[in-house]
């Protein structure tokens, strides 16, 4: 029987139309962590894909957005007796003594249907596995799940499997948004433009060394989410020291900022990390109106998003900030922003852009930092 280890991508529901894009994406991600493979191939509505390294391979692959799940899996011909013969096998290397185990079948067969696949290979498992004293549970209640995907051409029997980013692949809308990243929302602002398949372009703002230092680990966890090599940054130092720390003073002056820059660096579109689940309905119309005037278009990735922006959180290494995201819920806003001082404050920080490159890579952080201090 003929067989092989190979890394399954299952594209997200919204990736479907978009595969080609995404066959491009871990491409290019397989290319930069330079994990050499054979052969990136369509089967069916699945994306194989053939490489040295499938555990490596996996991970760097399952950076990318436009991903439902992903698996390594033994793929062999779309046999039945051959199916059922090599889920026993997996099954028999991944149980433990006494587990309960449930087979799932899904994808297309040729002269039968994945149920049937199922109910064979329970009853080879169970024989196969008798000194371990394993039985077969449900979907609901079992202890390790034994997964099969059936193409016309082949089945994977799934050795691993993960959950994937959803959203679509990196760039498959075309177009350009400017990012900009100054706390934890606004990050997860910038994330969930990059899971819409926007091309990003990231200004950070901070204050003072400190706030930069912690904004530079917030970004360092997003970086491994564009798949390129290098990349261009931009960082504006904010001339707050006399004006406290207004979070609508200082969201109204980011956004005068970012479409001033965005003006500047011919790019069409912005985001806004102003949810209406937290801030006031005044407030996201001033800074919608503001942009509108400049002929900007404003975008608002965190609109709708609600408990699950801290799943988000988590899911880029922000657990440590999620209690500094559930004080902003709890935050009370007045309908009080000095415009002057939006205005002022906004036109000197313009003065204080600051744009570096840099390759990609383990050390993003102090590469950050100290192509900053570099850069006079």
């Amino acid at each position: 029987m003929n067989e092989k280890t190979v890394v399954v991508v299952f594209p997200s529901l919204f990736s479907l139309n978009k595969i080609d894009y995404l066959v491009s994406s871990i491409s290019a991600i397989l290319k930069t962590k330079k994990l050499s493979f054979s052969k990136i191939r369509k089967n069916g509505s699945v994306i194989i894909v053939e490489v040295d390294d499938p555990v490596f391979a996996s991970s760097a692959i399952n950076s990318l957005f436009g991903i439902e799940k992903i698996a390594i899996a033994k793929e062999i011909e779309n046999k039945f007796n051959a199916i059922v013969s090599e889920i026993a096998t997996v099954g028999a290397n991944l149980l433990l003594k006494e587990e309960r185990f449930y087979v799932s079948v899904d994808g297309m067969g040729t002269e039968y249907v994945p149920k049937d696949v199922e109910l064979a290979a329970t009853s080879a498992l169970i024989e196969k596995t008798v000194d371990l004293q394993t039985k077969p549970g449900t979907e609901l209640n079992h202890d390790k799940i034994i997964y099969t995907y059936l193409t016309k051409s082949h089945a994977y029997v799934c050795i691993f499997i993960d959950k994937g980013g959803g959203g679509v692949p990196y760039k498959s809308q075309n177009e350009r948004v400017l990012c900009c990243i100054y706390d934890e929302l606004s990050a997860i602002a910038c994330l969930q433009i990059l899971k819409m398949g926007f091309d990003v372009k990231i200004l950070v703002c901070y204050s003072n060394e400190s706030e930069l230092l912690n904004i530079v680990k917030m970004l360092n966890q997003i970086l491994s989410r564009f798949v390129q090599t290098k990349i261009e940054l931009h960082f504006c130092k904010l001339d707050m020291k006399s004006s406290g720390r207004s979070i609508l003073l200082k969201t109204a002056i980011i956004t005068n900022i970012l479409v001033s820059f965005a003006k500047r660096v011919k790019i069409d579109r912005i985001s806004l990390a102003i949810s209406p689940l937290i801030f006031p309905a005044w407030f996201i119309e001033y800074n919608t109106i503001r942009v509108f005037q400049k002929d900007v278009i404003p975008w608002f990735p965190l609109s709708g998003i609600d408990n699950s922006i801290f799943d988000t959180a988590k899911e880029i290494g922000l657990e440590k900030y999620i209690s500094k995201i559930g004080n902003l819920c709890k935050t009370k806003f007045k309908k009080d922003l000095p415009k002057d001082k939006v205005s002022k404050i906004s036109q000197i920080s313009l003065r204080n852009i600051k744009t570096i490159t840099i390759e990609l890579g383990s050390k993003n952080i102090h590469t950050i930092i100290d192509s900053l201090k570099s850069n006079h």
